[in-house]
């Protein structure tokens, strides 16, 4: 295998290829003929010395080899777009379209958006907060936080947590004696529930040992936000992901109580949808920004 550095328009061609699965959606995004994109997956694969693809008779396949080279390949273009970027700026340039769940979007989105504009004045995001990312076309969407698995055949997810929450309860409240029993006593009055993580009293229940695994729901919300509104006014008690905690621990609106942490599979995720166009070098900055803020407070 020769050592040189593969051609850059075949490495760009078998990054498209890999993310669509198809050549024909590749020439389409690269502004080819489906011929020029095959020639230019021979070419690379004929210097690499492995095949890369199975042509299938209704697409391709990426061979194992392959497949262990895609992620290599997009992290290299990635890190190139974004160092582009770092080292000679952004100089305007189409809106960046940020879908992002309401609760993140209201709750941690603000000062990290305000830290990304005074490092870069010149780019425009706009922020869409579906309440379920779901029921939403990702078509005209540049990046989006979501919250759930992160198993999305249309995205690239890159986990922004580590899938923990925490049970959260009123100022005020006495926590005497042992902190598991006081919680529970204290919970069962009124549990506040959200949809889509009801089970999660349920989880904290088997995993402190409490008498009953079924809580009955004193009033349920389809947001985290609303959920810690309702604690910080006395309602009741919940379990937020610990992500969105940070400003009403800060402020004393809520407390968490001797430190007891739920660990889950769900998650906060930062993702770019695999659609037909190419990912801007902005939007791999705003992407990474996410990233790098979403662990300071």
């Amino acid at each position: 295998m020769t050592t040189s550095f593969p051609h850059l328009p075949w490495v760009r061609t078998f990054e498209a290829c890999a993310r669509h699965r198809s050549f024909a959606r590749a020439a389409d995004e690269l502004g080819l003929t489906p011929a020029a994109v095959g020639q230019h997956i021979r070419h690379l694969e004929a210097q690499l010395g492995f095949a890369l693809f199975k042509r299938m008779a209704r697409g391709i396949v990426l061979t194992p080899i392959g497949r262990d080279y895609a992620p290599i390949v997009t992290g290299l273009l990635d890190d190139f777009a974004a160092g582009t970027v770092a080292l000679f700026g952004i100089h305007g340039g189409r809106t960046i379209t940020l879908r992002c769940v309401a609760s993140f979007a209201s709750l941690r989105l603000p000062r990290i958006l305000h830290r990304f504009a005074q490092a870069y004045p010149g780019v425009s995001v706009q922020v869409q907060t579906p309440v379920w990312s779901d029921d939403a076309d990702a078509t005209h969407v540049d990046l989006e936080v979501r919250y759930g698995s992160g198993l999305w055949p249309d995205y690239d997810a890159i986990a922004l947590s580590e899938g923990i929450s925490y049970p959260l309860c009123p100022p005020g409240n006495a926590m005497v004696g042992d902190t598991s029993t006081a919680l529970y006593a204290l919970a069962r009055q009124a549990p506040i529930h959200i949809l889509g993580m009801e089970n999660l009293w349920r989880k904290l229940a088997v995993q402190l040992g409490w008498p009953e695994q079924e809580m009955q729901a004193g009033i349920t919300v389809d947001t985290s936000a609303i959920a810690l509104e309702l604690v910080a006014a006395g309602a009741g008690s919940a379990i937020i992901d610990a992500q969105l905690c940070h400003l009403h621990l800060e402020r004393g609106l809520v407390v968490h109580p001797g430190g007891i942490a739920l660990r889950h599979e769900q998650r906060h995720y930062i993702c770019i949808p695999r659609t037909s166009h190419i990912t801007r070098p902005e939007v791999l900055v705003l992407r990474d920004w996410i990233r790098a803020q979403t662990d300071q407070r």
